[in-house]
């Protein structure tokens, strides 16, 4: 290795202070292996991204620790794009052209999704996106870890409707795709199952005063409060709701309560009883999980910002490329991409996850789970759920150039 001076050093640290990421590595680059991270550490959504920048960084650590992939550390660099969906593209850029990472892990919202997908596609850098969403995305270059609607609501959706006895539901849902498309699920679902939705509010990601919506719930008289509210102001739901006086007379279930640690931001008055359903849970009951919260806290602190899906689903990212890399003898993206393609699986914190290699999405486990004092009581599982949803439109073995996000037909 090439020596460099104290000096240097402390120039490199300066330009990192003030730029973000360096790029001068040409001393110690053919030694070590570039990945990113490009996740919020700041801004309005920040409380996802930061629990899985630190699964990230333990996935990482733990496989340098044990020899790195193909002998080589993995050097990792995370970029934190504030919650912006520019910096997103600029980031993925920078990552795939200036450090020319061999994979890019990232992404929160669907929005910041597809601002990097086509820019780390066309600079041919392999993509995972582990939070769940909407489903449909059909892209050869991306593999989505996260649940898909078809995994965890067709089963979620009557359970609650029987778990609380009732059949009209009231959904409350942010307006982007991932909110407008998933109540249409909750819409089909509960009329499947003979349950009706009385009536779906959508809602910008800014809005924090839910009283209007408050009273036209307490007109409807709904039995059910379906909750699909995404990021920090959306918080303002849950305390408004007890304030009203309306949490012990509506039961509330969500499909994204807890994916932002909402459970550690909201009191126990505001979150007991909420019914959810993730592809992982802290509570889930096996030894790879126990073990993994042990490390987790040990390596961050008591105080860690608690584990979500996509946490779980990064670190279990990190881990299936990396198992990708080592099958393929390189981190060559065709070559990592077809190792990943035979069906590669791992099983971790979130249980057992096979790549389907026809949509790029994974098989995996769901639980339903209550909120109860700040945690998760895991009520009910089922075992190996495909992406069904979007396997229904995306086939990239017959159509490998396929690169788009379908929009999933919802029939009601």
């Amino acid at each position: 290795m090439v020596e460099i001076d104290r000096r240097t050093l402390m120039k490199l640290g300066a330009a990192t202070a003030i730029f973000g990421p360096a790029y001068i590595r040409n001393a110690y680059a053919a030694e070590t292996i570039p990945i990113a991270g490009i996740h919020d550490a700041s801004g309005g959504i920040d409380i996802y991204g930061r629990p899985m920048i630190n699964c990230l960084a333990l996935a990482v650590e733990e496989i340098n620790a044990a020899g790195g992939v193909l002998g080589r550390k993995l050097d990792l660099v995370n970029y934190d794009p504030q919650s912006n969906m520019q910096l997103y593209t600029q980031y993925a850029t920078e990552a795939a052209t200036k450090q020319k990472a061999a994979v890019v892990f990232g992404g929160i919202l669907s929005a910041s999704r597809e601002a990097m997908r086509p820019t780390l596609k066309r600079f041919r850098t392999l993509y995972f996106y582990s939070l769940l969403y909407e489903g449909g995305v059909c892209d050869r270059n991306i593999f989505c870890m996260g649940s898909t609607p078809a995994q965890t609501l067709e089963k979620f959706t009557p359970f609650v409707m029987k778990h609380f006895n009732g059949k009209k539901i009231y959904t409350l849902a942010a307006d982007y795709n991932y909110g407008q498309i998933t109540a249409k699920w909750i819409k089909k679902f509960a009329t499947e199952n003979g349950g009706d939705v009385v009536a779906t509010d959508f809602f910008p990601l800014d809005v924090s005063d839910f009283g209007p919506t408050i009273r036209k719930i307490q007109a409807a008289k709904p039995d059910i409060i379906m909750s699909v509210l995404v990021g920090a102001a959306h918080n303002s739901f849950y305390r408004q709701w007890v304030a009203a006086g309306m949490k012990d007379k509506i039961p509330m279930a969500s499909t994204t309560f807890g994916i932002g640690n909402e459970q550690v931001l909201t009191s126990p008055q505001e979150h007991n009883g909420i019914i959810v359903s993730y592809a992982y849970f802290d509570g889930i009951d096996t030894p790879e999980n126990k073990a993994f919260l042990a490390r987790y806290y040990k390596r961050f602190g008591e105080k860690a910002d608690g584990l979500t899906e996509g946490a779980a689903m990064t670190y279990h990212a990190v881990n299936l490329w990396a198992k990708a890399a080592t099958m393929a003898g390189s981190v060559d993206r065709e070559k990592v991409t077809a190792a990943l393609e035979t069906g590669l699986s791992f099983t971790g914190p979130a249980g057992k996850t096979t790549i389907d290699a026809a949509t790029h999405h994974d098989t995996l486990d769901v639980y339903i789970a209550e909120v109860r004092d700040g945690k998760y009581k895991v009520l009910q599982s089922y075992a190996q759920q495909p992406p069904a949803d979007t396997a229904a439109f995306c086939n990239l073995k017959a159509h490998p150039n396929d690169n788009k996000q379908y929009v999933i037909d919802v029939k009601i």
